[in-house]
């Protein structure tokens, strides 16, 4: 997969199928927090994204405290978001549903 920087009107446009997601102020990544009921689901969500991530080889900044997993995305070579933070994103928001 590319990592070529999107530009700002393809990022809104990404953004916009995203549910919980944020862009932050400069507009370089993407955040989201996630609640699960409890550690366990918590730690099984970071393990299945890890995988996820390792396999794209990008992977996610993040910070796990019980049970709320905050998650920021962004291709640090790229210098913002490519199309690897959007897809990352949406696996992301598949585990957290299952």
């Amino acid at each position: 997969m590319a990592r070529e920087k999107l530009e700002r009107a393809a990022v809104d446009g990404a953004l916009q199928e995203l549910d919980g997601w944020t862009l932050d102020v400069g507009g370089k990544s993407i955040s989201r927090k996630f609640d699960f009921r409890n550690f366990s689901e918590a730690f099984g969500f970071m393990t299945r994204a890890a995988l996820a991530a390792e396999k794209l080889g990008h992977h996610p900044d993040w910070s796990n405290v019980y049970k709320t997993v905050n998650v920021t995305l962004s291709t640090h070579d790229a210098g913002g978001l490519t199309e690897l933070d959007f897809d990352l994103a949406r696996r992301m928001d598949g585990f957290a549903e299952a």
